[in-house]
């Protein structure tokens, strides 16, 4: 069965920093390019990152950009995603989802994990 599973979401202070992780099972990550998408309560879904397959070519949300790193470990079947100087309009649930290539629209993901809480608040 091919899964993705989010963790490391939690509540944290602004300015703060977290670390998302996304382990793949069922598939070898690296065949994939892995986006990291967020959702916040009565809001669309929104891109924030992505990392190729192929080339490993990055992309970010101008939100984010600065702030937010997204990496991978092949030996770990894992694709994190570090966030500093959280903001309040960082809070959301966080997802990661597996395509072929990064996409624009998030429809045309084909695997996607739960979801993680993050929490940005004093």
């Amino acid at each position: 069965q091919l899964q993705l599973v989010e963790s490391g979401g939690g509540l944290v202070q602004p300015g703060g920093s977290l670390t998302l992780s996304c382990a793949a099972s069922g598939f070898t990550l690296d065949n994939y390019a892995i986006g990291w998408f967020r959702q916040a309560p009565g809001k669309e879904r929104e891109g924030v990152s992505c990392i190729s397959s192929i080339d490993g070519d990055t992309h970010y949300a101008d939100s984010v950009k600065g702030r937010f790193t997204i990496s991978r470990d092949n030996a770990k079947n894992t694709v994190y995603l570090q966030m500093n100087s959280l903001k309040p309009e960082d809070t959301a649930v966080y997802y990661c989802a597996a395509a072929a290539t990064c996409r624009v629209n998030p429809h045309e993901y084909d695997y996607w994990g739960q979801g993680t809480q993050v929490t940005v608040s004093s």
